[in-house]
């Protein structure tokens, strides 16, 4: 059975999608099956990969108008896309029954399909982050490090145990990507030390460097491995992946 994992942070900017795209194509070089959900109303992931509007997204899914229907991006790695209507469904879903467990229910028959499931939650709190978190059995936490990053950590960490009590009592913190970091800056390094020192283990040890690459391949419509296999931002996002087959025994996965 899959391991479905949500990225998330309400700050923007600090690479989330950039991480939700390269894990995933990280864990196809790995020899892994991969979906990935676009549950941002922006709709940034599905963009980045140049992947057109299609009939059915996730949010006609989310209303119950359909099952997911994944779009074959490349072998082995799959996206459910969004586009901007997604923006209207907390409105519309705010009076529906188990509302936090819609896309629980939808993901169940599609996780013995895929080793992993990773979701790319919106820049909010809201419904559609409870939904992703709620389904999830670990959330990864991409943190910029620059000192604005750091003041929404007790934010972020308050509403997972609140999850995790409340909806998902298996919920777990399965790590912090460090992204954007420049050894030469004083301020980045004393910013790993500090989410190090909050978080002691749960910091991958994997850190993503501030690479042009990584900026340019969205333009390209292509993830890092696809756009520019010998920069840094692939050499990174691998390396990532193989600590995060580790910490979910991925390697079992086809065993």
């Amino acid at each position: 059975m899959g391991k479905i994992v949500s990225l998330m942070n309400h700050k923007g900017g600090v690479g989330k999608t950039t991480s939700a795209i390269n894990i995933g194509a990280g864990l196809v070089e790995l020899g892994k099956r991969v979906l990935l959900i676009d549950l941002d109303p922006q709709a940034n992931l599905t963009i980045s990969l140049g992947i057109s509007r299609q009939r059915i997204t996730i949010y006609e899914a989310i209303r119950g108008e359909s099952e997911l229907v994944p779009f074959k991006v490349k072998e082995n790695m799959d996206v459910v896309t969004s586009n901007l209507d997604l923006s209207s469904a907390e409105m519309e879903l705010i009076n529906e029954a188990g509302r936090e467990y819609i896309l629980k229910e939808l993901l169940e028959p599609l996780r013995e399909e895929y080793d992993y499931i990773i979701i790319d939650c919106p820049p909010s709190l809201g419904l559609l982050t409870l939904n992703a978190l709620t389904s999830s059995d670990v959330v990864y936490i991409p943190l910029q490090t620059e000192f604005l990053a750091l003041q929404g950590l007790a934010k972020i960490k308050q509403v997972i145990d609140k999850v995790r009590f409340r909806l998902n009592k298996d919920l777990e913190i399965g790590g912090v990507i460090a992204t954007m970091y420049d050894a030469r800056k004083v301020l980045n390094r004393d910013v790993v030390d500090t989410i190090r020192k909050y978080f002691g283990e749960k910091v991958f040890e994997t850190l993503i460097r501030d690479n042009v690459a990584l900026a340019e391949a969205p333009a390209q419509r292509k993830d890092i491995f696809d756009y520019s296999r010998n920069s840094s931002g692939a050499e990174d996002y691998l390396a990532l992946c193989h600590e995060i087959l580790i910490r979910t025994n991925g390697a079992l996965v086809n065993a």
